[in-house]
């Protein structure tokens, strides 16, 4: 008979959008006008369906909800348009998230490497990290960088591979239900912290209201948590 190791931790895997920055109060703004450029009205409902997806499946989302044909040609200039867009208001600042800023610092001072794995593509992340700071990471994975985004595992799979760790020794820091998903499927364990919409409990998922007065051993109590 087998038995499951007990996880050690050995790496913190950071999402970006909703859990360090507080940028889906942009994204909100663009896509809400990407939905108007495109002759319709985005819903609350609609938008909140978005939050975490990566760029390709918010795009086939959005055409879907707005009765468009989701033609190739038309998808790619809806994806210029809302990057273009983006990229004018992460340019003009991005906020924290509560606590983010000092929780990425203690977590630099334990001397845990961290990766950013993140759906957002490359070209937008760049924009991202120089507000979070690319010092403090031995590794990104974005959305654009493996065949499927979140919530597909991918990203998280890689961010491990990338730090030369195993998955289950990795803890994810989430705000979303659809990166909550991907970590657990990577077999990472998975610290919640929700932003604009709730994530449904589950066995292992540890969840903090805040990351205000994180500490390293909640990081360690997490990780046992989702191994237990």
């Amino acid at each position: 008979m087998t038995t499951r190791s007990t996880p050690q931790l050995a790496g913190v895997l950071w999402d970006m959008d909703g859990t360090l920055l507080d940028s889906e109060k942009l994204w909100d703004v663009a896509v809400y006008e990407l939905a108007e450029y495109l002759g319709g009205t985005m819903t609350r409902e609609v938008r909140v369906s978005l939050i975490g997806s990566s760029g390709p499946n918010a795009l086939q989302t959005m055409f879907t909800a707005l009765n468009l044909d989701p033609a190739p040609a038309a998808i790619a200039d809806a994806g210029s348009w809302l990057e273009a867009r983006i990229t004018a208001l992460f340019m003009e600042g991005i906020p924290w998230r509560p606590g983010a800023q000092d929780a990425l610092e203690m977590v630099a001072q334990s001397g845990l490497p961290m990766a950013l794995v993140t759906n957002t593509k490359r070209a937008l992340t760049e924009y991202s990290l120089d507000t979070v700071g690319r010092h403090y990471f031995s590794a990104t994975v974005c959305g654009d960088e493996v065949p499927h985004g979140k919530p597909h595992p991918g990203v998280y799979l890689r961010a491990a591979e990338l730090l030369g760790l195993e998955p289950m020794n990795c803890l994810a820091i989430e705000d979303s239900p659809t990166g909550t998903i991907a970590a657990e499927t990577a077999g990472c364990g998975v610290m919640v912290v929700p932003c604009e919409i709730p994530v449904p409990a589950g066995p292992g998922r540890v969840f903090r209201d805040t990351l205000i007065g994180l500490k390293v051993a909640d990081l360690h109590i997490a990780l046992r948590g989702n191994g237990s």
